[in-house]
């Protein structure tokens, strides 16, 4: 699986972005679809995920109530759907896609495939 990210940009704290993750190669049937955010000297932390098979959805807790992840089974895209943006949201933001299992779906290390990352910028 190739993955595609999209949508990053700047924008003023309370704004809204939306994210896509696109399969260029391959499709996302039977994989978890996560988000993952990283800033210059952090690890990279979990923002979101979703399940292809079945539907779930898992957030940080803190984007849980703003940001929305979603599918077009068509299109074969993920989506997140960031609103109230904050200027802590401020970072590259990668989608990945792989197969962990439950209890890791919010840890990178599970994820094969990874995006090339978008910068969100959220001004104050």
């Amino acid at each position: 699986v190739q993955l595609q990210a999209s949508g990053g940009g700047l924008v003023q704290a309370g704004g809204s972005l939306r994210l896509s993750c696109a399969a260029s190669e391959g499709s996302f049937r039977s994989y978890a679809i996560g988000w993952f955010r990283q800033t210059p000297g952090k690890e990279r932390e979990f923002v979101a995920a979703f399940r292809w098979s079945g539907g779930s959805t898992y957030y940080s807790d803190s984007v849980k109530g703003r940001f929305t992840i979603s599918r077009d089974n068509a299109k074969n895209t993920v989506y997140l759907q960031m609103n109230s943006l904050k200027p802590e949201d401020t970072a590259v933001y990668y989608c990945a896609a792989g197969r962990p299992i439950i209890g890791a779906i919010m840890t990178p290390n599970p994820y094969g495939y990874w995006g090339q990352g978008t910068l969100v910028t959220v001004s104050a």
